[in-house]
């Protein structure tokens, strides 16, 4: 296995494609954006190897991010290879019209329930025009949780982690006798996955991530490759590191509705993140929002349309709160 490190400025570093070259079947997980110098180094990155895109038999794709299906379709164009994805989001990655229109209909309803000024509205949706379309878009096999795939000597199998995009999943399997995971955007290096504004489709975004974090932790992988930057030399640990920041981050959503009071999703994005451009307008209210709707179910926030406020009795717990927590909280 070899792993591909492609170009990506716009989001959380270089992205990774990960080649299987050694077997009778070549077989890339992701293949970076679209962009013409991201094609020029995969190409490159195939041709050290003496192959093509036209040699690829089959992409598995972590999921419907452009950052990592964007060459995709023209891969399958040139070697007629199967692409694999999650079924909840195959339709994107084939770029179904009504798909995506439902996808943009759902953003525009969230960024009115989260407050989201229009001039930024204008900001973001300028900045996501046209991204669901890419040079070519392919046809998709389906997969499911659990379903595993062989090629040559090696054995993946898909464990679904929904959070950051609806049909996120790793790919799990045994590397020089490790059990290891390719982890997509379900674990980082560096940053932590955006959750509740990279995919508007997810319900329970951050419970759905949390859990996927504590399944990592749970099973000790020897190792993750994930989607961007380096290797990860002990997953569990990382992802325990993302769930104590998830737990900091809660603290400073119910910190900054104690000193703003009723205040809807954009208010507490901009207490937690400062000024947003870019893709970031959908981020950051993003990530508010999964906090505050996880708890809200927890019962300590209360919502009242589009405003939220700490639920009775619950200023009590924060000025009660001990130094550990709020030196955890900033």
């Amino acid at each position: 296995m070899e792993r591909i490190s492609l170009s990506n400025s716009a989001f959380e570093g270089d992205n990774n494609a990960y080649c299987f070259a050694d077997g009778s079947e070549t077989v890339l997980i992701d293949t970076g954006d679209w962009m013409a110098t991201t094609r020029e180094q995969l190409e490159a990155a195939l041709a050290e190897h003496g192959l093509s895109f036209a040699d690829i038999d089959r992409i598995f794709l972590t999921h419907w991010h452009h950052d990592h299906c964007g060459l995709a379709g023209e891969i399958q164009a040139e070697s007629g290879a199967e692409v694999h994805v999650h079924a909840e989001d195959a339709a994107l990655v084939e770029g179904d019209e009504d798909a995506w229109a439902a996808m943009h209909d759902r953003q525009k309803q969230y960024f009115e329930q989260w407050g989201m000024p229009e001039d930024k509205q204008t900001v973001l949706l300028d900045r996501m025009a046209g991204s669901e379309t890419t040079v070519e878009t392919p046809t998709v096999t389906p997969f499911e949780d659990g379903e595993t795939f062989s090629f040559d000597d090696i054995e993946l199998e898909v464990v679904h982690t929904p959070g950051h995009a609806a049909g996120l999943s790793m790919f799990e399997t045994d590397l020089d006798g490790r059990r290891v995971i390719f982890s997509g955007d379900t674990l980082l290096p560096v940053y932590t996955p955006n959750v509740g504004g990279a995919d508007v489709r997810v319900d329970r975004p951050l419970e759905k991530y949390l859990r996927a974090l504590q399944e990592i932790a749970d099973v000790e992988y020897a190792r993750a490759w994930p989607g961007h930057r380096d290797p990860i030399d002990d997953p569990a640990d990382r992802a325990k590191y993302i769930i104590d920041h998830h737990k900091e981050r809660s603290w400073r959503v119910l910190d900054a509705l104690d000193r703003h009071g009723p205040c809807d999703t954009w208010t507490v994005s901009a207490d937690l993140f400062g000024e947003l451009d870019s893709i970031h307008i959908l981020h950051g209210p993003g990530e508010s929002y999964a906090h505050l709707e996880h708890l809200e179910r927890a019962g300590t926030v209360v919502r009242d349309g589009s405003e939220y406020r700490l639920a009775d009795g619950i200023e009590a717990e924060l000025a009660a709160a001990d130094d550990e927590q709020w030196e955890l909280a900033y």
